[in-house]
């Protein structure tokens, strides 16, 4: 049988379904994922056989390409969530992990580009760990 995974954007305008394996599941601490995640790193699944079907909202789909780069950051017009993207000069897609809706069965392999992590990216396995909102 063959892995279907599904996902949306945060405001559910742009939907979509991907089938196919994903071979590699990286977080990655480099300064342009920390700046389009807006975060410590970004979650990205990677495949290079995956196929994937927009279902909904394709016209909201906004393509940004780093100048001079190979980064892409796909998103959606509407909310600004991150979106899948084709990543030609590889021949590989590439998924934020966020955006899906799905089980998925690869855990993250490794931190990449480590050395590159904001300052405050250290020992934050040891913070407090809250359900919910803090009061």
């Amino acid at each position: 049988m063959e892995n279907l995974v599904r996902g949306q954007c945060l405001c559910g305008a742009v939907t979509f379904r991907i089938s196919g394996q994903f071979e590699r599941f990286f977080l990655c601490h480099c300064g342009r994922c920390r700046k389009d995640s807006g975060s410590a790193h970004s979650a990205n699944l990677f495949s290079s056989t995956a196929k994937i079907d927009w279902v909904s909202g394709q016209e909201n789909i906004r393509t940004f390409n780093v100048p001079g780069t190979r980064h892409i950051k796909c998103f959606c017009a509407a909310c600004g969530s991150a979106l899948p993207s084709y990543n030609s000069n590889d021949d590989v897609l590439v998924v934020p992990a966020g955006s899906v809706d799905s089980q998925i069965d690869i855990l993250p392999e490794a931190h990449i580009c480590y050395s590159n992590r904001a300052e405050w990216d250290d020992n934050l396995d040891t913070l407090a760990k809250i359900d919910g909102l803090p009061k």
